[in-house]
C-alpha cells in the first residue's frame, strides 16, 4: 500500500490552480473509489496488483493534477484528473539510493511498464499509471471542493414533488407553492428552498414540515424581527436577511437542516390582487426546481362572478413540448388550468434544459363587463366592486413628455429613449395635443406651446426626438414645472391632460432638494392633471419619484436597463394613452371603511378597485353609484337593479382579505406622502393591518422557524426603491453545493446587519443541496424490498366478470377533483394481499383528514386533533362520521367511507368511493370506469377495453368494498391495461 501525504498534494493542486490552462476532455469508464470521509482517504474498489514484496518500498516519482472535462455517453461533468507515478524498490536499496546522488542513481528498481487507468469519484477522475499486484490507496484533501464541485448529485437530494395551486376569485389569487425534498445522504444536509413570487404580492404563509413537526413562520413587525436577527448575530450563530427584487419577481430563500435519508416540506402561501392592464389580467407562476422532478404539477381554478370573457395561457414554460403538458377548461364562470409536464417535457421548453425548467406560466384572462356599474361581489360583511366600463367615447388627451438628456442618460439608455419617444409620437392620435421637453442642466422646447398632433407636427417631433443628446447635469425642478406650464397654459374643454417625466437620476443642479422640489411640483399642477414618473436604471432615487408622482395622482415606474427598455416605455405609454373618464368618484350609501374612492383618471382597458365593510352587514341598504365626465358630459353609473352577489363557493373571508390588502397597499402610497405625526399614524395603521393579516409587506418580517440550533432566517419585504438581497452572518456552514448561481454582479449598499444587492438576475430553485464537505460519500444504495402485491377489483359493464389488476406500489392516487381542490392519497400496507395503512384527504388549501387503523387526525390551518373514539366531526365544508368498522367521510360533493377489514389478525383500511360530483373532471384508481366489452373467445380470453384486445386470465380476488368481504371470481390483467395508462400516472410520491 502507498499513501500521498496530504500537504504534498494540496502543494502541487495549488501551484497548478495557480497557472493558465484550457479544458481537456476525457473519457471515464466507471470505476469504483470508495471516500470514507469527503475527499480523504480514497480507496479504489478494485485492486491493482505490483509485483512487490512485504519490505519493498514504493515512491512517488511525479504527481500531476488536471482539471478536465469528463465525459461518457455525451455526459460531461468538470472533474479533477491526477496521473501518479511510482517507482519500487526492495528494501536493500534504500541505503545504496541514499549513498548515491539522484542523478546518479538508476539503481535496479523494478520500474514496470506504466498502464493508465482511470477511476471515477462524482465530480473527480483519478488516472493512476498502474504497476502490478498491489492495493492502492489515495489520500486527498477535503479543500479541493473548488476545484471539482459540480451541481448536486440527485443521489444526494432529490426533489420529488413540487406543486403549485392557485385560486383565484374575484380577481384575488393566493398561490400555494409546496416543495418536498429528500436527503439521500448518510448524514445531516442543509437544504435550501428558493423561489421567485410576484412583486405585487405578499407572502402571508410559511410552513416547513420535518420529522412530523410543524414549523410555521411568524410575522412581527419590521424592527422587532430586525432586533431578533440582531441578537442572534451577536451570540454568534448565523443568520441571515432574506430578500431581493428583480423585474417583476422577488426571491425567498431560506434552508433547514434535513438528518440522514428524512424529508422535509416546503410549504409558501402568497396573495395578490390582479392588475387590468390592456384589457386583461394576468396571473404570473414561476417555476425553476433545478431539476426535472417526477410529480411536478400548477393547478390553477378562476372563480368570477362577472363571467370569463377569454382564458389564455403563454409565458416560457407553455412552448415546444411543454405546450402538450397544459390542460385549459373554461366554462361561463369558473375555468381550470393544469400542467402537468412529465420529467422529459420538463427539458424541452425554450428556457428548459438537463436542470429542469426555468421560465413562467402566466395565465391570461378578463371578464365579462355587461353592466356599466361594473360587478360587485360581498362576503361576510364586506365587498369589493370592480369597475371597467367598456364602449365609452374615448377622450382626447393633451400630454406633455418631459425626457431627461443629462450625461448619465448616454450610450444605451439615450439610443432606447430615442427609440421608444418616436414610437410614442406614432401613436398620437390627431385629436390629441401635445408637448415635447429635453432637459439637462437647461431647458431644450420643441415648442413652447402644446400643438395638435398632425401629421406634418408628429414629424417634425419626431425628428427633434432623433438628435436628442446627452449631456450636462440634471435639473429636475425647472424641467417639471415647465412642462407643467405648458399644460395648465392649454386648457381645452372635455380632454384629459397628462405629465410624463423620464429621468435616470438625481436632482443635480438647480433646485436639489427634493422636498422643495416635491412642493414647487405639487403646487403648479394643483391636482388639475396626473403625474407619471418613469425611473431609468438604479441611479436613480426611486422614492423621490414614487412620493411626487403619489403626490399628484399619478404612479411611478422603474424602466430597467435592458435590450427592451424601449418596449418598457412603450408599454407604459400604452396603458396611459387613452383616458375614458376624468373625476371619477365612487359613491357607497351603506357602505363603511372604503379603499381610496376619488380617481383622477380612468384608462381603457384599466380598472378602479374599491372595498370596503357594509355597514351592519345590511345588503339591503347598501346602495353603489359611480360619477364621472366623458368628454363634456357629467355621467352617473347607477342601477337599481344592481344585485350585489353573495358568495358561497368562496371562503368566507376572502373578500375580507382584498379589503385588508387593498387597504395595506394604499397606506403604504399614503405614509410616502406626509411626514410627522401623520406620516407615523399611517404607518401604524398599516402595520397593525398588516400583522393581523400576517402580510409580510415593508412594515412587517417574517421570522422563519426553525428546528433549535438552526440558523436564524428574516424574510423582510423590500419597497421597489430598496436595493436588496439576501447576506448571510455568524459562522461559515460550508461551501454549497448546486446552490442557485447569480447573474451579474450588481452594486451593494449597507442595510441594516447585512449587504444588499440590486439589479441581479435572480435565480429561483425549489431545493438545492449545501454540503458541509467537499464532497460526500456516495451513500450506499440499498437493495430495494420486494413490494407485496395488492389486488384491486374494478366492476365494468357488458362483463360477466369484473376486472382484476395487481400493485405493487406503495402510495397509490386514489381520487383528484381540481376543482373542488381535493386529493385522497392511499398508503399500502405491507402485507400480501392486504390493503392500506393510511388514507389521507387534502381539502382546498387548509384542512387535512388522515385515516389510520386506530383512528383519525383532522388538520385545519395550524390546528391538529386526533380521534381514536367514534366521533363526528364538523371542518368546514367537511364531515367526518367515525363508527365502529368503518369512516364516513364527505367534503363538498364527495362521500367516501373507509372500512376496517382484518385478516390474519393484521388489520387494514380500504376506501369506497359513495358519490362523486357531477362534473367529469375527477381521477384517480377509485374513480376508474374502464369502457370494457364482451369477452373474445379463443385460443386465450380476451377482453376489449376501449376497442383495445387486452389478454386476460380467470383469477380471484376479495371484494374489500363491503364489510364481510367475498371472494370473487375475475379476469386479471395488467394495471396498465384497465388504467389504459403507466402505473405511475396513479401514484404519488408523497401522501
Amino acid at each position: 500500500m502507498f499513501r500521498l501525504g496530504q500537504s504534498f498534494i494540496w502543494c502541487v493542486l495549488l501551484s497548478s490552480c495557480m497557472s493558465a490552462w484550457s479544458l481537456e476532455m476525457t473519457e471515464y469508464d466507471n470505476q469504483d473509489i470508495i471516500c470514507s470521509q469527503g475527499l480523504s482517504d480514497c480507496t479504489l474498489k478494485n485492486e491493482m496488483f505490483l509485483l512487490i514484496t512485504e519490505n519493498d518500498v514504493v515512491d512517488i516519482v511525479n504527481l500531476v493534477p488536471k482539471v478536465k472535462l469528463c465525459c461518457k455517453d455525451r455526459s460531461c461533468i468538470l472533474c479533477l484528473a491526477i496521473d501518479i507515478g511510482v517507482d519500487i524498490h526492495p528494501d536493500k536499496d534504500v541505503e545504496s539510493r541514499s549513498a548515491l546522488g539522484e542523478d546518479d542513481y538508476s539503481g535496479d528498481a523494478r520500474n514496470m511498464t506504466e498502464v493508465k487507468r482511470q477511476f471515477q469519484l462524482p465530480g473527480l477522475i483519478l488516472e493512476g499509471v498502474v504497476m502490478e499486484r498491489a492495493a492502492v490507496s489515495i489520500a486527498l484533501l477535503g479543500v479541493l471542493l473548488a476545484v471539482v464541485t459540480t451541481l448536486p448529485n440527485k443521489d444526494d437530494w432529490d426533489i420529488y414533488s413540487f406543486h403549485i395551486n392557485s385560486t383565484v376569485s374575484s380577481r384575488y389569487a393566493t398561490t400555494v407553492i409546496t416543495s418536498r425534498v429528500a436527503n439521500r445522504m448518510d448524514e445531516s444536509k442543509e437544504i435550501e428552498f428558493h423561489v421567485r413570487i410576484p412583486k405585487n404580492a405578499f407572502i402571508s404563509k410559511f410552513r416547513m414540515f420535518m420529522d412530523g413537526e410543524v414549523y410555521d413562520g411568524v410575522v412581527k413587525a419590521k424592527e422587532q424581527a430586525q432586533q431578533q436577527y440582531t441578537e442572534a448575530v451577536s451570540r454568534g450563530q448565523s443568520a441571515g436577511i432574506v430578500s431581493s427584487v428583480g423585474r417583476t419577481l422577488e426571491e425567498f430563500k431560506t434552508s433547514v437542516n434535513v438528518a440522514a435519508h428524512k424529508k422535509v416540506t416546503f410549504e409558501l402561501t402568497y396573495e395578490e390582487l390582479l392588475k387590468r392592464k390592456l384589457g386583461k389580467y394576468e396571473l404570473q407562476i414561476h417555476a425553476r426546481p433545478m431539476q426535472p422532478v417526477k410529480d411536478f404539477k400548477v393547478d390553477v381554478y378562476i372563480h368570477e362572478e362577472a363571467g370569463i370573457n377569454f382564458l389564455e395561457v403563454k409565458g416560457g414554460l407553455s412552448t415546444k413540448a411543454l405546450g402538450n403538458a397544459i390542460t385549459k377548461t373554461l366554462a361561463d364562470k369558473q375555468a381550470w388550468v393544469y400542467f402537468y409536464p412529465t420529467e422529459d417535457q420538463q427539458k424541452t421548453c425554450d428556457s428548459c434544459g438537463e436542470q429542469g425548467m426555468n421560465g413562467d406560466l402566466v395565465i391570461v384572462y378578463d371578464v365579462n363587463r355587461d353592466t356599466t356599474l361594473g360587478d360587485i361581489t360581498a362576503s361576510a360583511g364586506y365587498f369589493v366592486h370592480h369597475f371597467a366600463p367598456s364602449s365609452l367615447t374615448r377622450i382626447p388627451k393633451n400630454v406633455v413628455f418631459v425626457i431627461d438628456q443629462s450625461g448619465s442618460m448616454s450610450g444605451r439608455k439615450i439610443h432606447q429613449t430615442r427609440i421608444a419617444l418616436i414610437h410614442i409620437l406614432n401613436d398620437l392620435a390627431e385629436e390629441d395635443f401635445f408637448g415635447l421637453i429635453t432637459f439637462d442642466g437647461n431647458i431644450f422646447h420643441w415648442k413652447r406651446e402644446l400643438v395638435q398632433a398632425n401629421q406634418q407636427n408628429v414629424g417634425s417631433a419626431k425628428e427633434f426626438a432623433r438628435n436628442i443628446r446627452d449631456r450636462g447635469s440634471t435639473d429636475i425642478n425647472r424641467a417639471v414645472l415647465e412642462g407643467a406650464r405648458m399644460l395648465n397654459a392649454h386648457p381645452r374643454e372635455g380632454s384629459a391632460s397628462i405629465l410624463i417625466l423620464l429621468t435616470d437620476g438625481d436632482p443635480t443642479s438647480g433646485e436639489t432638494n427634493r422636498e422643495r422640489i416635491q412642493s414647487n411640483v405639487k403646487k403648479a399642477i394643483a391636482s388639475k392633471f396626473p403625474l407619471y414618473c418613469l425611473g431609468f436604471g438604479f441611479d436613480v432615487n426611486f422614492e423621490f419619484l414614487e412620493s411626487m408622482s403619489l403626490q399628484n395622482d399619478g404612479v411611478a415606474r422603474r424602466i430597467y436597463e435592458d435590450s427592451d427598455a424601449d418596449l418598457q416605455l412603450k408599454g407604459f405609454y400604452e396603458e396611459v394613452a387613452t383616458p375614458l373618464l376624468t373625476d371619477v368618484t365612487m359613491i357607497y350609501i351603506g357602505g363603511t371603511n372604503l379603499t381610496q374612492t376619488n380617481f383622477s383618471q380612468y384608462y381603457n382597458g384599466s380598472e378602479i378597485v374599491v372595498a370596503g365593510q357594509i355597514t351592519d352587514n345590511n345588503i339591503e341598504t347598501f346602495t353603489p353609484q359611480v360619477l364621472a365626465i366623458s368628454r363634456n358630459t357629467r355621467m352617473t353609473f347607477t342601477n337599481t337593479d344592481v344585485t350585489v352577489e353573495l358568495t358561497g363557493t368562496i371562503s368566507d373571508n376572502r373578500i375580507q382579505r382584498v379589503w385588508a390588502y387593498l387597504t395595506v397597499k394604499q397606506l403604504l402610497e399614503k405614509e410616502l406622502q406626509l411626514s410627522g405625526p401623520e406620516k407615523e399614524t399611517v404607518k401604524k395603521e398599516a402595520m397593525e393591518l398588516s400583522l393581523k393579516y400576517s402580510f409580510v409587506t415593508p412594515l412587517t418580517s417574517m421570522v422563519v422557524t426553525k428546528p433549535p440550533g438552526e440558523r436564524t432566517d428574516v424574510l423582510h419585504k423590500p419597497k421597489e426603491g430598496e436595493r436588496l438581497d439576501h447576506h448571510s452572518q455568524g459562522p461559515a456552514t460550508g461551501a454549497g453545493v448546486g446552490a442557485a448561481g447569480r447573474g451579474g454582479g450588481g452594486r451593494w449598499r449597507p442595510f441594516g446587519s447585512g449587504y444588499v444587492a440590486y439589479d441581479m438576475d435572480y435565480e429561483v430553485v425549489a431545493a438545492t443541496m449545501i454540503s458541509n464537505t467537499a464532497i460526500e460519500t456516495p451513500p450506499p444504495v440499498p437493495t430495494p424490498p420486494v413490494s407485496p402485491v395488492h389486488r384491486f377489483l374494478t366492476k365494468a359493464e357488458h362483463l360477466s366478470l369484473p376486472l382484476c389488476f395487481d400493485v405493487s406500489n406503495t402510495r397509490l392516487k386514489l381520487l383528484h377533483h381540481p376543482n373542488w381542490q381535493l386529493s385522497v392519497n392511499g398508503e399500502l400496507d405491507s402485507a400480501p394481499n392486504g390493503g392500506f395503512q393510511r388514507i389521507v384527504i387534502h381539502f382546498q388549501t387548509n384542512l387535512t383528514i388522515e385515516v389510520d387503523t386506530s383512528g383519525f387526525t383532522v388538520r385545519e390551518g395550524q390546528i391538529s386533533t386526533r380521534y381514536a373514539g367514534q366521533d363526528n366531526i364538523a371542518a368546514g365544508r367537511a364531515t367526518v362520521i367515525k363508527r365502529d368498522k368503518e369512516t364516513d367521510i364527505t367534503v363538498g360533493e364527495t362521500r367516501l367511507v373507509i372500512l376496517l377489514h382484518e385478516t390474519a389478525g393484521k388489520q387494514f383500511l380500504w376506501p369506497v368511493l359513495r358519490q362523486v360530483p357531477s362534473d367529469n373532471n375527477t381521477e384517480g384508481i377509485l374513480v376508474l370506469k374502464p369502457e370494457a366489452r364482451e369477452e373474445v373467445q379463443q385460443s386465450v380470453t380476451k377482453v376489449k377495453i376501449n376497442d383495445q384486445e387486452i389478454n386476460v386470465t380467470r383469477s380471484h380476488a376479495a371484494d374489500y368494498s363491503v364489510a364481510s368481504p367475498p371472494s370473487l371470481n375475475c379476469w386479471l390483467t395488467s394495471a396498465e391495461s384497465v388504467l389504459q395508462r403507466p402505473l405511475d400516472h396513479f401514484t404519488v410520491t408523497a401522501l
